[in-house]
C-alpha cells in the first residue's frame, strides 16, 4: 500500500500490527455489520498516521473489502492517510494530529461511565506521541474521574520521527510517571498476540483505576533493513526494497 501510494509511514505500521491483530480478533466487541451498534467497544487509533495498519486490519475484519486496500491514497479514496471516520466504517475517530485521539478516548470512557454502559474504550498510541502536552491533561483527566473501563496502548518502539523518542525528549521512565498520574501499568511484549489478548482481557487492573498497557515493540517488526531504522518512519520503499519486504515477511494468500 505505501509503495502504490508512494506515502505512508511503514515502520510504525508494523510495529502497531501485532497490537492491532490482538484487539480485533481476540478482545473487542464489535460488529463489522453493525459499526455503530451503541454496545460496541470503541478502539481509536490515537497514532493516526499509522493508517494503513489499521485500515488492514479493519479490512480483514470485514468492515470493507480488502480490494479497497489498493486505494490506499489515492485521489478521492476513503482510505486517507489519517482515518476518516465520516468515510469509512470502523473508524471511530478523526485522528492523526498527535495528541487528540487520547482525549476523545477519555471523553468516551467518561460517557461510558456517565451512562453505566459495559462497553470500553481503547487507545493505541505511539510513544513519540506522548510528548504532546495534551495527553498528559488527558491522562491526569482519566485517573480523576476513575476511567477503569479505558485501556491505553503504548506503542513503545522508541523512535519517532528523526530519532530516538529519548534522544528527541525522554520519555522514561513512562510505567512510573502513568502510576503517578493514578494509572493502574503492565509492561506486554506489542508483538506477543497470546500475551496482549490475555493482558487486555483482564481490565480493569485495578479496579476504579484507568488501564495503561507498555507495549514493547519494534519500529519496521519482521524486515531486516527496516527494523529501528528512524528513516522509515515515513518513506516508502522502491521496487526493490518492496521485493526484499515481501520476501522476509512471507506473502500470504492476499499477496
Amino acid at each position: 500500500m505505501v509503495h502504490r501510494a508512494r506515502l505512508g509511514h511503514p515502520g510504525g505500521d508494523l510495529s502497531a500490527a501485532d497490537i492491532l491483530v490482538s484487539l480485533y480478533f481476540g478482545v473487542l466487541q464489535v460488529d463489522a455489520s453493525q459499526p455503530r451498534s451503541p454496545a460496541r467497544d470503541r478502539f481509536i487509533m490515537s497514532k493516526g498516521h499509522c493508517s494503513a495498519a489499521l485500515y488492514t486490519t479493519l479490512a480483514l475484519k470485514g468492515f470493507f473489502a480488502w480490494e479497497e486496500l489498493a486505494e490506499f491514497m489515492q485521489p478521492m479514496s476513503r482510505l486517507n492517510g489519517h482515518p476518516n471516520r465520516t468515510a469509512l466504517p470502523g473508524v471511530e475517530a478523526n485522528t492523526g494530529p498527535l495528541g487528540h485521539g487520547f482525549p476523545i478516548a477519555v471523553g468516551a470512557a467518561l460517557a461510558a461511565k456517565m451512562d453505566h454502559a459495559p462497553w470500553r474504550t481503547f487507545v493505541l498510541t505511539g510513544d513519540g506521541e506522548l510528548q504532546e502536552g495534551s495527553n498528559w491533561e488527558a491522562i491526569m483527566a482519566a485517573a480523576h474521574y476513575g476511567l477503569d473501563n479505558l485501556i491505553a496502548i503504548v506503542d513503545r518502539n522508541g523512535i519517532q520521527q528523526g530519532a530516538p523518542t529519548e534522544t528527541i525528549m525522554r520519555l522514561e521512565p513512562l510505567a512510573d510517571k502513568f502510576r503517578a498520574f493514578g494509572w493502574a501499568v503492565r509492561e506486554v511484549d506489542g508483538h506477543d498476540c497470546e500475551a496482549m489478548q490475555k493482558l487486555f482481557g483482564a481490565t480493569p487492573f485495578e479496579p476504579g483505576r484507568p488501564n495503561c498497557a507498555i507495549a514493547r515493540t519494534t519500529k519496521g517488526k519482521g524486515v531486516s533493513f527496516i527494523e529501528n531504522r528512524a528513516e522509515w518512519h515515513h518513506r516508502a520503499p522502491t521496487d526493490a526494497e518492496l521485493a526484499a519486504a515481501l520476501r522476509e515477511l512471507g506473502e500470504d494468500s492476499h499477496g
